[in-house]
């Protein structure tokens, strides 16, 4: 297949009204991911080498994410909708470059198997004209049947159009589909639009191939591949179909899941052998977690990097720019941001980590926090190897605490310590006996004053 050109035209110019939103349908995310460039990636693994996009409303957004998401792709704009045959036809001047294999996908099917592309075109590959890519349903009400006869598909018929006998058919039209290059824009311009809606049918080439004697075949995928997103219950049921896939995937490949169905994975993941991850743990875009790391529940966890034998949470959150090295621990109710935790480090309970490295072998008491933003820039603090920063503790960067350095216990730090040296931040402690029990009386008597003005 290597050696076989191929361009995929994506449709993703659809309002999708039904999603009851003003951001473009296929811009919806799965997996972090705008659906539309899960078919891009699919396109990709399947070996075509091009994209072409197919745009029209919110155009500047869809442009914006092309460029994000897959700066490969070329946009082509269907300025007037008349139907999926003249959206093809908008990548024309693509299209006409002459490429061996031409995709057509929807960018509205973000579940689509590079497999099952990769199935479509092999049969062009051996001579077929085009290829349908199709499904079988137990109840097909309501999908487009894949009208065969003798092993070549010869018509797709909508529902309505129907016999009695078709309707039985459970061999349903997925609506992605492979053309041949040298054929593909002669079949496109013979599609006309003699229909009730006066619009231009893809599926209309299918007997214009036939009628010219070239062969047009049927693969067929599972369900999930053609399963189009038009609202909101099914965007969430297709993030649930990718979530399935990747958590069996991630188990496979020697990560213990708990309870896998509270583990929610972006796109981009990556997770090494021999994590351990407990239930309801969230990671966000842009994670790597390396082999042996455990992840107690309840984490979140976005941008970082988790190197090998690490241990995070229960309940803490990774932000962008965290970095653990190897042993080092993030403990329960701790955040980290834009921060190095070098090895072994240990940043316990309680706390906030931010703009800062944390040395070798420091321990971080809980309630400890770095002053890192003073309402118009961020600043940094560095801590030193074997450094132990007492409980309660707020450092007030830029500081630097030295190797070794000690922070008593409730400390404002606002200048650096040197190494090994003991730095003490707080007001000297008074004690007054008795002092205590006379502050009782007087609120005592203060209180029931105010209660007896009030009657």
């Amino acid at each position: 297949m290597s050696s076989r050109s191929c361009l995929s035209v994506i449709l993703a110019a659809g309002e999708g009204t039904r999603m009851k939103s003003v951001l473009p349908k296929v811009l919806h995310q799965i997996a972090g991911l705008p659906m539309v460039v899960h078919v891009v990636k699919a396109a990709e693994a399947a070996g075509a080498g091009d994209q072409a996009l197919v745009i029209g409303h919110g155009a500047e957004e869809m442009r914006k994410a092309a460029q994000k998401f897959a700066p490969k792709a070329e946009t082509f704009v269907q300025e007037r909708r008349l139907g999926t045959a003249h959206a093809v036809l908008a990548a024309r001047d693509a299209i006409s470059r002459g490429y061996d294999d031409l995709l057509v996908m929807f960018g509205d099917t973000p579940l689509i198997d590079p497999g099952a592309l990769t199935a479509a075109r092999l049969k062009l590959a051996k001579g077929a004209g085009v290829v349908v890519i199709g499904f079988r349903t137990p109840n097909p009400t309501g999908y487009g049947r894949l009208i065969e006869k003798g092993g070549k598909l010869v018509a797709i018929r909508e529902e309505k159009d129907c016999t009695d006998e078709e309707k039985k058919i459970t061999f349903c039209n997925g609506g992605l589909m492979a053309v041949a290059g040298k054929q593909a824009l002669k079949l496109l311009d013979q599609v006309g639009n003699k229909n009730a809606k006066g619009e231009y049918y893809l599926t209309d080439i299918v007997e214009i191939a036939g009628g010219q004697g070239l062969d047009v075949v049927a693969t067929e995928a599972s369900f999930e591949n053609a399963l189009g997103i038009n609202n909101r219950a099914e965007l969430a049921e297709a993030e649930g179909i990718w979530q399935r896939r990747r958590r069996r995937e991630a188990m496979l490949s020697g990560v213990t899941l708990i309870a896998p169905e509270t583990v929610f994975f972006s796109h981009d993941t990556e997770i090494g052998a021999d994590t351990i991850v407990e239930p309801n743990v969230w990671f966000g875009p842009g994670v790597k977690i390396a082999t042996g790391a455990k992840i107690h529940a309840f984490s979140h966890i976005e941008g970082a990097t988790v190197a090998s034998n690490c241990d995070v949470g229960p309940f803490a959150r990774l932000r962008p720019g965290a970095d653990l090295k190897q042993k080092a621990k993030v403990g329960n109710f701790c955040e980290v941001k834009q921060a190095v935790i070098e090895e072994g480090a240990k940043v316990n309970h309680l706390t906030y980590i931010g703009d800062a490295r944390v040395g070798a072998g420091a321990n971080i008491g809980a309630g400890t926090i770095t002053c890192n933003y003073d309402g118009y820039s961020k600043f940094f603090t560095d801590i030193g190897e074997g450094a132990f920063i007492g409980s309660n503790s707020s450092l007030v960067a830029p500081v630097t605490i030295g190797n070794g350095g000690y922070i008593a216990s409730g400390s404002v730090i606002t200048e650096s310590v040197p190494d090994d040296a003991l730095a003490f931040g707080r007001a000297r402690q008074r004690t007054l006996p008795g002092k205590g029990k006379e502050l009782r009386e007087r609120f005592a008597s203060a209180a029931a004053a105010k209660k007896a003005a009030a009657k």
